[in-house]
């Protein structure tokens, strides 16, 4: 009954591993560390460094752990650098999921949850977006997670699989007890990045655009804390569990936050003005996703505990001084 956690090392994957543990539930990670960190995960965790395109390893972790379910987390999720790079995030997202996929498949597992993204939407011309809107992407990277949400679609049919996709909106926070949270160096997400400014390990935030049709003129987004993505994978895997259908649920809380909200929030709760330069539009950010969340609310038992952008700031914050301390030289 062991749970394979692709990407297990990194931001949500991490989260992940740490609900599990907490649970009491069998689970080994495969990581190959390129975005991810060691410490962030639990040292009773079985872990192995390797690429989920290495089908001989995933088979054998697969046999060795008696693994029943995968959750698969490891992806590439930069929106620029897929403009600027799309051929490895095709190969990274999408051709390693099909590696694992069929390996998974070969080796007995029958039960599949896959990281997705609000990506999938592009510029989705309704608010909020539900899960049957037209997925008309706008960057490799959301075109990259499609792909493989059909490759899904697809085994399903041809190979008995179950699987619950889980198109993330935007994620935020961290681990309420500070065990693990946002690690990556050159992370950028909006939340992350503004309280790396508020404590001053960034000189100033860039806001990329401010004449988007919006109330403000910035994007608006569905922030969802991190701790709450990671339990809605756990009520995914115990529907499949139950014998579930396969389904696909957005994850956020249906409602947005605009860049310049965000940015009030953590100016709010660090207490600090910090500096803030408006600069152009950047290539595939649409101008407001924010989810239908009526299915996944229907369907499974989850029920968000952090549903406040200012819980969620905080946590940020709080992680960021904390990850400031670590990383000073001894």
């Amino acid at each position: 009954m062991t749970i394979l956690i692709t990407g297990g090392a990194g931001y949500i994957g991490s989260h992940m591993v740490h609900e599990f543990a907490d649970a009491g539930e069998p689970a080994v990670v495969l990581d190959n560390l390129s975005n991810g960190f060691r410490f962030l995960i639990p040292t009773s965790v079985p872990f192995v460094s390797g690429s989920t395109g290495d089908r001989t390893l995933v088979s054998d972790v697969i046999a060795r752990h008696g693994v029943t379910a995968i959750i698969h987390f490891a992806a590439s999720i930069v929106v620029p650098e897929s403009v600027a790079e799309p051929l490895n995030y095709y190969g990274n997202n999408t051709m390693n999921t099909c590696a694992l996929l069929d390996t998974a498949i070969k080796s007995g597992v029958r039960q599949f949850i896959f990281s997705s993204t609000a990506a999938v939407y592009g510029a989705a011309e309704e608010s909020p977006v539900r899960e049957d809107s037209p997925t008309i992407p706008i960057s490799p990277y959301g075109t990259s997670k499609l792909m493989s949400e059909i490759m899904l679609h697809d085994a399903a049919k041809a190979y008995g699989l179950r699987f619950v996709i889980l198109r993330y909106f935007n994620v935020a926070g961290a681990d309420p007890r500070m065990r693990t949270g946002q690690a990556t160096p050159a992370a950028t997400h909006l939340i992350k990045v503004a309280c790396e400014t508020a404590i001053g390990k960034r000189p100033k935030l860039e806001v990329f655009g401010t004449d988007y049709p919006t109330p403000d003129g910035t994007c608006i987004r569905d922030y969802i804390h991190v701790s709450d993505l990671a339990q809605a994978h756990s009520s995914a895997l115990a529907y499949l569990r139950n014998g579930g259908a396969s389904a696909t649920f957005n994850c956020g809380y249906g409602r947005g936050a605009s860049v310049f909200e965000v940015i009030g929030s953590v100016r709010r709760a660090s207490g600090r003005d910090f500096p803030v330069e408006v600069s152009p539009r950047r290539p595939g950010d649409p101008p407001s996703l924010v989810a239908n969340v009526d299915r996944i609310r229907a369907t499974l038992p989850w029920r968000p505990q952090f549903q406040n952008l200012d819980t969620i700031v905080a946590h940020a914050l709080a992680w960021e001084k904390q990850l400031a301390t670590r990383r000073k030289p001894a």
